[in-house]
């Protein structure tokens, strides 16, 4: 047998055994996805089970070559979510939600990564540093939960005359984007590579502006692009796929000469098509919704098999206490922040509610300190941010659905 045939032949083997991963989580997943239905959780909690048992400390079925892609399925799902919520996001609907929707985007998160980082650091054997990153990595909340309820209060017409869905969405998402942003610039200093200079937080409201502008001008070029040659909504999500994926690594490229927040400018992408070109994002969104599926299945597995269940079951209820006392805080600044709107109690309590959940940003991010400095402390930062997934993804989105249905108001359409 020659070389090159030798070659193939070890092609051939390592890429079916990628493949074999693949069709054991899509076929796994779909079987969890049904039996989190029968009893009314969400699928990605069976999809968390299945990595954990799948993984390297359980059963060890992953293909290494695999799972060394996680970094990089984790951002395509954040891509996703978060392009299905700038198509989402109206601009008449964003200048009456506006005010509310900034401060609910800085100050809960704020207050809960301080709460959690305090009460870390009187409770657990985490640095300083460390407790600061899981509450950066907390103070997220779960596009994956509060978008397609969102989504589906709005066609529902539930709170839409006050805007509620869309002051959630657009606040959420914005929370998110600024978590993202603050964790990327903030994680070297946070795992001792290097100090944080005026520079770094100078660079937190450039890469916002920069990602703002980037969105805008490529929204502008793609809705002139299919204008004129009319493409097919499959080959419009492709298309703007591809470009949500250069802008995350036009960030890595440009990143030590203008600081540029990808993540940010595919929501805005997706935002200004939305405004300009409405049939279009209506389209795109429903095929988003459908590659969010498999996105979906694939972000949550990746993340279960990271988790070292023994270190899970340590950290147990010590990672009760800190995802408690961060969420008490939260809920706290969130219910003040809405203090001289419009909305009534129930309706303040909702969107309170609706902050609850934690799942994708955790996911995406949870693992990264343990890949950057494999120390005993990331693993527990990285057991609590899935501890976090688990508590209260499943609780939160049913109780933001409850909420939803017997305290929002079902306008006419």
């Amino acid at each position: 047998m020659t070389s090159a045939d030798n070659n193939a032949e070890v092609f051939f083997v390592n890429r079916k055994s990628m493949l074999d991963s693949i069709a054991e989580i899509i076929i796994a997943g779909l079987i969890a996805s049904w039996l989190c239905r029968l009893i009314r959780i969400p699928d990605l909690i069976g999809f968390l089970l299945i990595g954990i048992l799948f993984g390297p400390w359980v059963l060890g079925m992953l293909n290494p070559s695999f799972t060394a892609l996680s970094g990089e399925l984790r951002s395509a799902a954040l891509i996703v979510i978060l392009l299905r919520a700038g198509f989402e996001l109206r601009k008449d609907t964003l200048r009456k939600v506006g005010r509310q929707a900034l401060l609910l985007s800085l100050i809960p998160p704020v207050f809960e990564a301080a709460a959690v980082a305090t009460i870390c650091f009187f409770i657990t054997d985490l640095s300083i540093s460390e407790g600061i990153m899981l509450g950066i990595i907390l103070s997220a909340v779960s596009p994956a939960a509060v978008v397609p309820q969102m989504i589906s209060f709005r066609s529902e017409n539930r709170g839409t005359t006050k805007g509620i869905p869309t002051l959630v969405l657009a606040a959420s998402s914005l929370n998110n984007i600024l978590v993202l942003i603050i964790f990327s610039v903030l994680m070297p200093f946070l795992a001792g590579n290097e100090l944080l200079g005026t520079s770094g937080i100078v660079s937190i409201p450039v890469s916002v502006v920069t990602g703002m502008a980037a969105g805008i001008l490529i929204g502008m070029l793609l809705v002139k692009i299919f204008d004129h040659f009319n493409p097919r909504a499959t080959r419009r999500v492709l298309l703007i796929i591809a470009v949500a994926v250069v802008f995350l690594r036009l960030e890595k490229e440009i990143a030590q000469w203008v600081p540029f927040a990808a993540l940010l400018a595919v929501m805005t992408l997706g935002y200004y098509i939305l405004n300009k070109r409405e049939n279009y994002a209506h389209e795109i969104s429903q095929k988003l919704a459908k590659i969010w599926v498999l996105a979906e299945m694939i972000l949550f597995t990746l993340v279960g098999a990271e988790v070292n269940p023994e270190v899970a079951l340590r950290i147990g209820l010590t990672g009760l206490i800190i995802i408690g006392g961060g969420l008490l805080i939260r809920s706290a600044m969130t219910y003040i922040c809405l203090s001289g709107s419009n909305l009534t109690s129930r309706e303040k309590w909702f969107i309170v509610i609706s902050y609850i959940p934690k799942a994708t940003v955790q996911a995406a991010i949870g693992a990264v300190p343990l890949a950057m400095t494999h120390s005993a402390g990331a693993e527990i930062i990285l057991a609590v941010a899935v501890l976090s997934i688990i508590a209260t993804a499943p609780l939160g989105a049913i109780a933001m659905k409850i909420a939803g249905e017997h305290w929002l108001s079902k306008d006419a359409a």
